[in-house]
């Protein structure tokens, strides 16, 4: 497939695609006993059967290549008091679980403490995109609790607030 050159300004596709608003997560994954991670916005459910999601990672991120090597990685949703965090995965070249503790909960690979659902994976197929890997992941287990998520909209973490129905107006 030939790539064309968009006349789409990089900042300008970037500041768009801000107005779509997500959730926050971190990918785990451990190689060679090293446990990586990072943070994404860049995740999708693709089917439930089987169940699969995607999510992309740039080109030449430390956990790209370890969830590539390893074929196996855990999809953390943070909870909206996880801000820090994100903010912490998010940097780059750091030791991202120094001070953190390693937890497994069961799964084969790290997890983040009191993240809002873990989904562990094995990796299904990988997809070369522009500049990012797309990894479909083969989901195996997964496990929930209760709490509002971390959203991101505009470059900024957000509130996430769920709808009902229209409140009952009264009228005397």
């Amino acid at each position: 497939m030939t790539m064309t050159s968009s006349l789409v300004d990089h900042m300008t596709m970037r500041q768009t695609m801000g107005r779509f608003a997500t959730g926050v997560a971190v990918i785990s994954t451990e190689d060679d006993g090293r446990p990586h991670g990072m943070t994404v916005n860049s995740l999708t459910s693709v089917s439930l059967d089987p169940p699969l999601l995607l999510v992309c990672f740039n080109h030449g991120a430390r956990s790209a290549s370890a969830v590539a090597a390893s074929s196996r990685f855990v999809v953390n949703i943070l909870s909206r008091r996880q801000q820090a965090i994100a903010l912490r995965f998010a940097q780059r070249g750091e030791d991202h679980f120094a001070g953190l503790g390693l937890e497994y909960g069961g799964h084969r690979v790290p997890v983040i403490p009191q993240a809002l659902a873990h989904l562990e994976c094995d990796v299904e197929r990988t997809v070369e995109a522009g500049d990012h890997m797309i990894v479909f992941g083969a989901v195996l287990n997964v496990c929930a609790r209760a709490g509002d998520p971390l959203g991101f909209y505009g470059g900024k973490f957000s509130d996430v607030v769920q709808h009902g129905h229209e409140p009952e107006h009264w009228f005397f």
